[in-house]
């Protein structure tokens, strides 16, 4: 796993709070006591949907941590992660989930979330992890080192920066160059250049190819 420390968010004399976002109602009452035991002055959020979220982020846009399920009612695979990176750029974002594999974390990254946690770790690790969190570091699962040494598609993802990484996303969106050009504010020819390197570093030929493996390692049919 990967820690880093930072300032304190809970100090200071402003309330920290802490959203909550989960459409499990057990989970999100650990996360909440977890946060509690941590930060016995935090002002915790729960929602439950996407569109609860969104009025919670908009109710209280200096929010001080997000801990974000993927897999709530009204979003879809990685849309709640890229939706708060666009209308709260400095909030900080980690995801709590259930999916598993590495491409989820390495997605989860390139967009800017501070940390992917997955749901098995147990309340020792958990506590170890939000307290990381609240502290203002991050947080990221290490692979063993069978699974690094592995020729798998998701490790061929580790090959590319964090902005192919969001090229190869808008991709799988079926996005035009022109509008991934717009999204990530760079020229279409840049976009160009990443598709290129994407397609290198992948051993594929087009850009559909990229698509259909983005497609299948950001599958989410495992539970949020």
């Amino acid at each position: 796993m990967t820690l880093a420390g930072g300032n304190q968010m809970g100090q200071g004399n402003k309330q920290l709070t802490v959203i909550v976002a989960d459409d499990h109602p057990l989970f999100r009452v650990a996360l909440r006591l977890g946060v509690r035991t941590l930060e016995p002055g935090a002002h915790v959020v729960e929602v439950d949907s996407f569109d609860s979220l969104k009025r919670a982020v908009a109710d209280d846009p200096d929010a001080g941590l997000v801990l974000l399920d993927l897999m709530m009612p009204g979003a879809e695979g990685l849309s709640s992660l890229q939706y708060l990176r666009t209308q709260a750029p400095e909030l900080r974002v980690a995801v709590v989930s259930a999916l598993g594999q590495k491409s989820w974390a390495l997605s989860a990254r390139a967009l800017g979330a501070v940390g992917f946690v997955h749901k098995s770790a147990t309340p020792e690790q958990m506590q170890e992890i939000l307290r990381q969190l609240l502290d203002g570091g991050i947080w990221w699962p290490e692979a063993s080192p069978d699974e690094a040494s592995a020729d798998t598609p998701e490790n061929k993802l580790d090959r590319l920066s964090r902005q192919e990484l969001r090229v190869l996303l808008h991709l799988k969106e079926g996005r035009l160059n022109k509008q991934i050009a717009d999204e990530l504010s760079i020229s279409e020819s840049t976009v160009k250049a990443h598709i290129s390197t994407i397609l290198n570093k992948l051993g594929l030929h087009s850009r559909t190819q990229a698509a259909v493996l983005a497609e299948r390692l950001l599958s989410s049919t495992a539970p949020g």
